[in-house]
Formats: C-alpha cells, structure tokens, sequence
C-alpha cells in the first residue's frame, strides 16, 4: 500500500557542461550509466537534494580527466516503485536474492564479485561496488524473467519492475575527530525507469529577498 512514491523530488547530476547543455535541449535523450561497479545497479544517477556533492562528483571526474567543464543539471523527478535500501524490507528482499546468486554461481563454478577500493581511497570506502552491482542486477533480472513467466502461464503478474533505487551512503571520512558523520555521506537515487523523470533544468543562484 505505501511502496509507490508519487510525489515529485529534485535531485542532481554531476556531468560535463555539453551533457547538461544536452538534457535541457533534448530532455528525451538520456543515457543510463551501465558500469559494473554502479552503487544501486545500471539506471541514471542523481543524487538527491544534494548540488553540492554532484557538482564535486564533476569536479573529480575534471581531475581525472574524464570530462572537460564541471556542471550539474537539476533533475525533477518522483521514485514510484522504489527498491529502497533506507526501508529494512526492501534490504532483506537484497539479501535473499544475494543467497539465491550465489547458489546459481557456485553451481555454474564461478566466483562471486567483490567490491573494491580505487587505488587512490586513502578511507577505503570500496567505491568500485561490482558485488552490490551485481546482486542488484541480478535482482532485477530474476523478477523480469518471473513476470514473464506468470504472465504465460496465467496471464498476469502480482510482481512489477522496481521504477527506481535508492541508497543512503556514509564515506568521505569522519567529518571531525570521533564523528560518526562522514564527509560525503549522501543519498542516491538510480532512475531505472527513464519515465520518472519529469524535466530537467539549469540550476539558479539564490538571489536577496525582498
């Protein structure tokens, strides 16, 4: 009964500026991110409320030498039906189909993937997440193939594909000496369903009033 989310959200993208510049004039052309160590599974990213951390996320791919000009694009958008790792249910659904992988790969003689720290992570804050990326993908994979089958054998499914997923992260580091805040503590929202997303827009400077 409370699993759909309609209320709209905002959110931000870090990007390059052309990217911005794109998805303000051709807001029907987004590309989903499909790394294999994405944080919540392959979707477009946006982190939520937050302008701050993505307009960093951009400034570190600029270092990195992955983008030219650091910007952000503002994101309107409403979860749905969301896979949410804040509400404990939706974490324990997580841990079943992680057993459930593990099985089909121990079966098949493969081994599972491992999240991992970037070589640079002096907080070791495994940011390269192939097994979460994994597990998640999978997830989605194994509730696409049974509402498949339920609609062949029955003709309807009480299942439905998650809209989005969201996460609430702590890393960056104790934000003072013994404090269990960290400096990039967040939350993301991967959009897997493109048709949560409402628009996008530049975001504005805060002007004086009155």
């Amino acid at each position: 009964m409370y699993t759909k989310r309609p209320n709209l959200m905002l959110g931000f993208h870090g990007c390059d500026e052309s990217v911005r510049d794109q998805l303000i004039s051709k807001p029907d052309i987004v590309k989903s991110s499909q790394e294999i160590y994405d944080w919540l599974g392959h979707g477009f990213y946006v982190w939520e409320n937050n302008y701050e951390r993505a307009y960093k996320w951009a400034l570190d791919k600029q270092k990195r030498g992955t983008l030219k000009v650091p910007s952000v694009v503002g994101v309107v958008y409403q979860l749905d039906y969301c896979l949410d790792f804040t509400d404990s249910q939706f974490i324990n659904i997580l841990s079943t189909y992680y057993e459930l992988m593990k099985d089909d790969l121990s079966f098949a003689g493969k081994k599972l993937p491992e999240n991992k720290n970037a070589g640079s992570d002096k907080h070791c804050d495994l940011v390269l997440r192939e097994l979460d990326c994994a597990v998640i993908q999978y997830l989605h994979q194994k509730i696409g193939e049974k509402i498949k089958d339920d609609i062949v054998t029955k003709g309807f499914s009480e299942l439905i594909h998650f809209d989005t997923v969201r996460g609430l992260f702590t890393e960056g580091g104790p934000a003072f000496d013994g404090a269990g805040i960290q400096m990039k503590n967040h939350i993301q929202i991967c959009i897997r369903n493109l048709n949560c997303i409402k628009g996008f827009f530049i975001p504005r400077s805060k002007t004086k009033f009155p």
